[in-house]
């Protein structure tokens, strides 16, 4: 979703011709991120994960859970927008992410969704729904590499902070 110009153009030392170029800039950088996640790209870091995750979900105004469906190598399959919910919550539910896994043919993944609060800071729901889907993709030998929060700038990793 990219921003209005005619917000842009509200700001101090702003004007049509600005917020139409900093419009396309995101444009341009949201196209770039989108070739590095396309399917059969590698992962080459958690890096390119972050900042396509953060371009992808960080100025949705509700929160929206995706998966980034993986190969046995790690290269992309889809990155899947699986749940949309309200502006404080979305309801998962495993057995709906393990069925679109084995619909991917996937062998790992990534799990992510977005705080529209502006807080990235993980919640008690975030660590148990990340258990839960965890243990669930075990079941059909599936691995959860990672499950990011993404608010704003900021992306949280719960594999960085050695919870997963």
């Amino acid at each position: 979703m990219l921003p209005d110009p005619s917000l842009l153009v509200c700001e101090p030392g702003s004007g049509a011709l600005r917020a139409a170029t900093a419009v396309e800039i995101l444009a341009a950088a949201r196209t770039t991120l989108a070739r590095r996640c396309r399917r059969g790209a590698a992962l080459e870091s958690p890096r390119a994960a972050h900042d396509y995750l953060m371009l992808r979900l960080g100025a949705r105004e509700h929160e929206v859970f995706c998966v980034v469906w993986l190969d046995k190598r790690h290269r992309v399959i889809e990155c899947q927008e699986l749940f949309r919910g309200t502006l404080d919550g979305a309801t998962v539910h495993p057995r709906e992410v393990v069925k679109e896994a084995l619909a991917h043919n996937a062998a790992a993944c990534l799990l992510a969704h977005n705080h529209p609060s502006g807080v990235a800071e993980p919640s008690q729901a975030d660590a148990l729904i990340t258990q839960r889907l965890k243990e669930a993709l075990a079941m059909v030998d599936i691995r959860v590499l990672d499950h990011l929060i993404v608010a704003g700038g900021e992306v949280v990793s719960f594999a960085e902070r050695g919870v997963l």
